[in-house]
C-alpha cells in the first residue's frame, strides 16, 4: 500500500465516520463505521475484527452509556489487534495500543512519500473537496434552518462541529492502521526467559498454598456456601457482613493467585518428566481450590443482592469475578500438556466476550427487573436509584404501582433517533413511555 493509497484510506474512513458516528450517544453507527474501516483495511484478522464490531454493536442494542463506554474501548483495542496481531501477553498489550501511536508516526510518512511520488490526478480534488464540504456544510446549515433539515437525514448534527472532528480522529486511526499493514511491528518479544527456578524453589511456596487454600475450604464449607441457612443460624451475622466480609478479600484471592501461577509456570525448571508431573500437580491443584474460592465469592455477592438489591457495581464485579473463573478453566486447559502459547491471546479474547456477554444480558433492564421482583416480595425499593438508571431500565419500572412508576419515571424524555443513532432500548422506552400514564409521584 503507497502513501499515496494509505492517505486516501483515511480520507474515506474519516468521511465515512462523519456521515455515519453519532458520537454523543450509542447508536447503530458505531458498528457501521466499524464495518466500513475494516472493509477499507481489508487483509484483518478475523477474530478480532467480529470482537469488535460486537463490541461497537452493542451501541445499536443497550442505551447505558457506562456499558458501551467500556464496550467502545475493549472495541478500539480489539480493532487494533485485529491490524497487528499479536501471540504473547506483551504482544497483545502492544499491539491493543499499537494503532493511536501509528496515526502520529504515519502522518510524516504519508507526507513524505506523497512529495516524493506526486500525488495521483484524484487524490489532491478528492482532498480539497472533503476539506471545502466539512468546512462550509456546517455554516450553511446554521445559517438556515429549512437547508439544515434537508441534510439532516444525511449527516449527523452539522452546527456542533463534530464531522470535523470525527473526520480527523477516524481518518487519522485509518491512516495509523493502513501505516501498520505496510510497515508492521515487531510485537511479541523473541526472548525467551530462563526457566531458572529449581522444583526445591518452588514446590514449597506452592505447595504451602495448596494446602492453605485446601484448609480453608475444608473449615469453611458451611461459610463458603451455607447461603440463607448460615447466616440465619449464625447470631450477630447479617447479609450485608455475610457478603462484604468475605467477597472483596475472596475476589483479592483470585486474582494474586493468578499471578503466582503466572510466575510459576513462566519461570519453573522442567528439566525431567517429575518436574513436569509436580508442576502440572501443584498448579492444577491450587486452580482447583481456586475456582471454588471464585464459586464462593459469586454465591456471596448473589445472596447480597437478593437480599439487598441489585446495582450497577454489584453485577459489574459478579461479572469480573465470573470471568476470572473462565480464565482459571483456561489454565488449567492450558496445564494439561504445558502448553500455554494460545493461553493469552485467549484471555483477552474472552475478556472481549465477556463485555459482548454482559450486554446480552443488559445489566440495567436485568438490575431494574430483579429489584422490581424484589419489592413485590419484600415491598422494599430503592426508587430513586432506579429512576438514575439507563432508558434500558424503563420497560421493567413500568412494572412497578403507578405511584412508584410516576417516581421512578419523573422527568424521563426519549428523543427520537435518526438511523444512525437508532438504539433499541432507547426505542422500546419510547413505546413504553408513550402507553404508561403519568401519575403523582409518591414513595
Amino acid at each position: 500500500m503507497t502513501p499515496n493509497r494509505v492517505l486516501l484510506t483515511g480520507t474515506a474512513g474519516g468521511i465515512g465516520a462523519a456521515v455515519l458516528l453519532p458520537l454523543d450517544e450509542p447508536g447503530l453507527g458505531w458498528a457501521l463505521t466499524a464495518i466500513l474501516v475494516f472493509a477499507l483495511l481489508r487483509h484483518v484478522r478475523p477474530v478480532w475484527a467480529v470482537l469488535s464490531v460486537a463490541l461497537f454493536a452493542v451501541g445499536a442494542f443497550v442505551a447505558a452509556d457506562w456499558l458501551f463506554t467500556l464496550c467502545a474501548i475493549a472495541g478500539c483495542a480489539a480493532g487494533s489487534l485485529a491490524v497487528t496481531g499479536g501471540r504473547t501477553a506483551r504482544g497483545l498489550v502492544f499491539g491493543s495500543l499499537a494503532v493511536p501511536v501509528a496515526a502520529v508516526r504515519a502522518v510524516p510518512w504519508v507526507a513524505r512519500g506523497i512529495k516524493a511520488s506526486g500525488a495521483p490526478p484524484l487524490a489532491r480534488p478528492v482532498l480539497v473537496t472533503a476539506g471545502l464540504l466539512l468546512v462550509f456544510v456546517p455554516l450553511l446549515a446554521g445559517a438556515d434552518a429549512a437547508f439544515a433539515d434537508l441534510l439532516g437525514s444525511i449527516a449527523p448534527d452539522e452546527s456542533s462541529g463534530q464531522p470535523i472532528v470525527l473526520f480527523t480522529a477516524v481518518g487519522l486511526g485509518t491512516i495509523g492502521a493502513a501505516y501498520l499493514r505496510v510497515c508492521p511491528p515487531t510485537l511479541d518479544d523473541a526472548s525467551d526467559l530462563p526457566r531458572t527456578v529449581a522444583r526445591r524453589d518452588w514446590a514449597l511456596p506452592v505447595g504451602a498454598l495448596v494446602a492453605l487454600f485446601a484448609a480453608f475450604v475444608a473449615v469453611q464449607v458451611s461459610t463458603l456456601f451455607g447461603g440463607d441457612e448460615h447466616v440465619l443460624v449464625t447470631p450477630d451475622l447479617t447479609y450485608a457482613d455475610y457478603a462484604r466480609s468475605g467477597f472483596w478479600q475472596l475476589l483479592a484471592v483470585t486474582v494474586l493467585t493468578l499471578g503466582v501461577i503466572a510466575v510459576v509456570a513462566r519461570l519453573a525448571r522442567l528439566d525431567s518428566p517429575t518436574d513436569r508431573r509436580w508442576l502440572r500437580g501443584s498448579l492444577g491443584a491450587l486452580s482447583v481450590l481456586t475456582l471454588v474460592i471464585v464459586a464462593s465469592a459469586l454465591a456471596r455477592m448473589w445472596l447480597y443482592q437478593q437480599a439487598y438489591g441489585f446495582t450497577v457495581l454489584r453485577v459489574l464485579v459478579s461479572a469480573c469475578e465470573l470471568w476470572l473463573g473462565v480464565v482459571y478453566l483456561l489454565v488449567l486447559a492450558a496445564g494439561v500438556r504445558l502448553e500455554g502459547g494460545w493461553l493469552a491471546r485467549a484471555v483477552v479474547g474472552t475478556g472481549f466476550a465477556a463485555l459482548v456477554g454482559l450486554a446480552a444480558l443488559n445489566p440495567d433492564r436485568f438490575i431494574a427487573e430483579r429489584n422490581v421482583d424484589r419489592y413485590h416480595a419484600t415491598e422494599k425499593i430503592d426508587v430513586w436509584y432506579l429512576a438514575r438508571l439507563s432508558d434500558d431500565a424503563v420497560p421493567a419500572l413500568a412494572e412497578l404501582p403507578p405511584r412508584l412508576r410516576a417516581c421512578a419515571l419523573l422527568h424521563r424524555r426519549v428523543e427520537a433517533d435518526d438511523w444512525r443513532s437508532w438504539n433499541l432500548g432507547r426505542q422500546r422506552a419510547r413505546d413504553v413511555l408513550q402507553q404508561v400514564k403519568p401519575g403523582d409521584c409518591a414513595p
